[in-house]
């Protein structure tokens, strides 16, 4: 745990311990703007632009394991989920980012920034849908860095949360993987989908971040490729 999450000072009256005294003031509010990377862009989902790309990325063979631990199961058609991306294009929060892999220019997946909480400045990314063309690419690691960059750097958040499905093994390995610290497990936190979830929390504090920052920002150098893709180092080589 972090030495800034658990520092603290002794009130001078009644000589209990209280939090340190911390500049209060409201963060920005996300907004539908674009993000750029080497691998991947990050742009406001729109339904007319992203929605075909989208189902063809996540329906193939495989789309029942893409789907397994989100809140919506695979949509029976590309008409449903059309639908589905036009109510998700309209929201605030979850504000959605559709995922562009460059190399192709087409949508492959998209992520939210969500629990938007300006006065405590305390942000939460999920709703993460990757799709067959993004998983295991070095792109998928790339959306995290460009939100996590994007709500450190730029909005100034105090803290960035991860959630997911206790039983989401390769979610949690994502989280361990990005720099999350593991926070403990909601029990009974939700019913989705009809069946029980309990919840893991994680979360990355500002004072955490500068680091953070460095190891992706090396790993995601091109340098720290082979030519065939595969990586000469792994993320946590760096940290």
């Amino acid at each position: 745990m972090s030495a800034n999450s658990i520092a603290s000072v002794s009130d001078p009256i009644t000589g209990l311990l209280i939090g340190q005294e911390i500049d209060a003031h409201i963060a920005p509010r996300p907004e539908r703007i674009g993000l750029e990377g080497h691998y991947v862009r990050l742009e406001p989902l729109d339904p007319v632009k992203h929605a075909d790309d989208l189902y063809d990325a996540s329906h193939g063979s495989d789309k029942d394991s893409i789907w397994q631990y989100l809140f919506e199961a695979p949509f029976l058609d590309q008409a449903s989920f059309r639908s589905h991306i036009e109510l998700k294009a309209k929201s605030e929060d979850p504000l959605f980012y559709a995922i562009i892999l460059k190399e192709t220019g087409r949508a492959v997946g998209y992520a939210t920034l969500m629990r938007i909480d300006t006065t405590h400045r305390v942000i939460e990314v999920g709703n993460i849908m990757y799709g067959t063309p993004l998983q295991k690419t070095p792109g998928a690691t790339e959306v995290q860095y460009l939100l996590m960059r994007y709500v450190f750097d730029t909005l100034g958040y105090r803290r960035y949360e991860w959630k997911c499905n206790a039983l989401n093994a390769p979610s949690r390995r994502a989280a361990d993987r990005f720099g999350f610290s593991f926070e403990g497990i909601f029990r009974q936190h939700m019913i989705v989908r009809g069946r029980n979830r309990d919840t893991a929390w994680y979360s990355m504090l500002d004072s955490e971040w500068p680091s953070q920052k460095a190891a992706f920002e090396n790993w995601l150098s091109p340098n720290n490729f082979e030519p065939s893709g595969q990586q000469k180092k792994r993320l946590n080589d760096f940290k």
